[in-house]
């Protein structure tokens, strides 16, 4: 671009981070200088509410601290500059730091100087660029009424839980409902009484003799039967014991298994965790990552996949196009659908991006892998494989289901093997355990005498409903409409960090501190931690956000409720205070001999003396595991890294300084007779890590 004067025209292009302004500055070249504002510039101060409820809910923002530097820079490259493109993220937390950059830099919010990148690559830049637009108020209102809420929330009753439960404690909005959900569930399993059933099974040999293949007792004397005791279950061994059990019935088909659709946010943390064991966190870094630009090889930065917080199942044409041609290429035309696949997003879904996807579906994940970090290779391999999949034929498969009798008892038994593998020859969700129990029957006809090879009757007892792990509360979180696509990740994050639940191994567990906490909540502030009220409100949220609501009002819809429950509670509390549960342990204090209890301090767990304040001793709790050090035989010690992580050390530390990330097992060493480590989840392998040996062995 050039002025009228002659010299070259001058353009800032303001984004988030460094990462994405390198990415960005390639596609663009000279005329332009990107340039990265560090995230938000400005925030509601710290220090107070920084709300005028009584005039609107007028925000206080103030220029962020540290971020000092950042703005007097963007002002002054801003001041020497033609034209400013604002190139933020493209959701409302973007567009709200597009507002505030431009309220900063005294930009005119009706130029159409705001560009939004679903992808970053060369094609995405352009289309953005050629598509500036105004700053879309109706979004940032939705922010800020989002952020006003939340700030509500925690700076009002924050300070009344510091007094009624325990100094220190943080309230959130969205946050306490998972809690709640957790909390929940827990209480479900405690109540939870199991109830005895029992199953007859039947083993056949196959004519050979050489497999077996199993049936269920479904009927008896043509009633569907639902056995519950031992009694029962016998009384029908018995009258089967010289019965003749001959096949009544076959049926065959071929039936189809269609391709789950591309990821959205919520099922990318499900999948993530299901397939690789990432945390919803661990996903979200390695995908920003994959969505800013990554220095490829013969490739510069180049930005892997589309915007990764979306709810929106749609997927462009020229992706379409892009995808079937790398199929036909791969896999030959019979592996294509007849058209190219549509998947219906729900219906509260923003449709404003595309579902997460490769940006270039030619660039496979095996040919860019020496550019990628592990986290980064195996996300974008889920996401391309999930995206290319998605695209592809149906699987076909021949199933068939057999009914056979047995003195006026029907059993059941259903089996199926592929008869053409489209989809699935490149991704499937189908766990080992999924694919055991569906095996193909044998060969059979009707009227066929089978031989027994055994029948059995078994004891079950119905189990509670299972703790949530992460990804089982996104995908609740997801079902209830509480919170979006970019809330998952951080509320799980602020849950654990406030300690109001704690991750034992995939399961989610309340502490006593969550616990306690929910029970205040739920009796003096039920509308808060209401599921179903929060849900409401993010519906408000969208119609704010889609220009049909008005943020004014519904804050003052909220508080109006909000204040008279803060005032009640204040009444109904007055002089009372929540103890927090310690925990009992059978461990004994040095000291002067009683028992020790876990309490919750700002730092997490620690163990007490129950002799306080005669006696004040408190230990660090150490995680003992059955691994033992290679270096110098000491115990292994579960440990956290400063970002959360858990990893492994010698518990003889700082003398032994060994650590690990893999598992200690009880299994010794074949070669040297030391403690062996699992390496890469459930279908990795273990190792030895004695220095020198060398032992490993797959798991599968």
């Amino acid at each position: 671009m050039r002025r009228t004067d002659g010299e070259a025209m001058s353009n800032l292009v303001i984004v988030e981070s460094p990462a994405k302004a390198k990415t960005i500055q390639k596609y663009l070249g000279t005329g332009y200088e990107v340039v990265a504002s560090m995230g938000h510039v400005r925030d509601l101060p710290k220090s107070k509410l920084g709300v005028d409820v009584e005039n609107g809910f007028t925000p206080q923002y103030l220029d962020m601290k540290g971020k000092e530097d950042v703005i007097k820079d963007l002002k002054k490259r801003a001041k020497k500059s033609d034209y400013v493109y604002l190139a933020t993220d493209p959701d409302r937390e973007g567009e709200a730091i597009s507002w505030h950059l431009a309220q900063i830099l005294d930009l005119d919010l009706n130029a159409d100087n705001r560009v939004a990148f679903n992808e970053i690559t060369k094609t995405g830049v352009q289309n953005g660029m050629a598509n500036p637009h105004k700053i879309d108020l109706d979004l940032v209102n939705a922010q800020q009424a989002r952020r006003i809420l939340d700030r509500l929330v925690g700076y009002k009753l924050s300070p009344f839980l510091w007094k009624k439960v325990k100094r220190g404690l943080s309230a959130g909005r969205v946050q306490s409902v998972a809690v709640r959900l957790i909390v929940d569930r827990e209480e479900e399993i405690k109540i939870f009484v199991p109830k005895e059933y029992w199953t007859i099974d039947a083993k056949f040999y196959t004519d050979d003799q050489k497999k077996i293949f199993q049936a269920k007792l479904y009927s008896v004397d043509g009633e569907k039967i639902e056995l519950v005791n031992q009694e029962q279950t016998d009384r029908i061994l018995d009258r089967l014991r010289t019965a003749v059990f001959q096949v009544k019935s076959i049926k065959k088909r071929v039936t189809k298994r269609q391709p789950s659709p591309p990821f959205i946010t919520s099922t990318l943390q499900q999948e993530a965790s299901k397939k690789l064991g990432f945390q919803s966190k661990r996903t979200m870094k390695a995908a920003q990552e994959l969505y800013e630009g990554i220095d490829i090889n013969g490739m510069g930065a180049v930005g892997l996949i589309t915007y990764m917080r979306t709810d929106s199942l749609r997927i462009s044409a020229d992706a379409q196009t892009a995808a079937a041609e790398y199929i036909k290429n791969k896999y030959g035309e019979k592996y294509l659908p007849e058209k190219p696949r549509v998947f219906k997003s729900k219906k509260n879904a923003q449709d404003a991006h595309e579902a997460i996807r490769p940006s270039m579906p030619d660039v496979t994940p095996d040919s860019i892998k020496n550019s990628l970090t592990s986290d980064q290779y195996k996300l974008y391999k889920l996401i391309w494989e999930r995206f290319i999949a998605s695209q592809m034929a149906n699987a076909l498969l021949n199933t068939s289901s057999v009914e056979i009798e047995a003195d006026h008892c029907i059993f059941k038994a259903s089996g199926y093997s592929v008869k053409f593998d489209g989809f699935t020859v490149l991704y499937d969700e189908k766990s080992d355990a999924e694919e055991e129990n569906q095996k193909m029957l044998p060969p059979l006809s009707e009227q066929d005498v089978l031989q027994l090879a055994s029948l059995d009757g078994n004891q079950h007892f119905t189990q509670p409903p299972p703790r949530y792990s992460e990804a089982s509360l996104i995908k609740a979180l997801e079902e209830n409409g509480i919170g979006r696509p970019s809330t998952y990740a951080p509320t799980i994050t602020t849950i654990l960090n406030r300690m109001y639940v704690e991750r034992e191994g995939k399961q989610l567990h309340p502490t006593p501190l969550g616990d306690v906490t929910t029970q205040v909540m739920k009796e003096h502030f039920q509308r808060i931690v209401d599921p179903d009220f929060t849900a409401k409100m993010e519906t408000e949220l969208d119609q704010i956000e889609q220009g049909s609501g008005n943020w004014v009002n519904m804050l003052g819809e909220f508080y109006q409720d909000f204040a008279k429950a803060l005032s009640d509670a204040e009444i109904a509390m007055e002089g009372k205070h929540m103890k927090i549960p310690d925990i009992p342990t059978d461990i004994v204090c040095e000291l002067c001999g009683k028992p020790m209890v876990i309490k919750i301090g700002r730092y997490g767990k620690f163990l007490a003396c129950t002799g306080y304040p005669d006696c004040n001793n408190t230990r660090k709790i150490v995680q003992e595991t059955s691994g033992i050090c290679p270096s110098c035989g000491n115990k292994i010690v579960l440990k956290k890294s400063k970002k959360g992580r858990s990893f492994y050390g010698c518990a003889g530390y700082p003398d032994c300084h060994f650590m690990t990330w893999n598992i200690p097992t009880e299994e010794k060493c074949p070669q040297c007779g030391c403690s062996l480590f699992q390496k890469g989840g459930k279908s990795g392998k273990l190792v030895c890590e004695k220095e020198g040996c060398g032992y490993e062995r797959n798991l599968k």
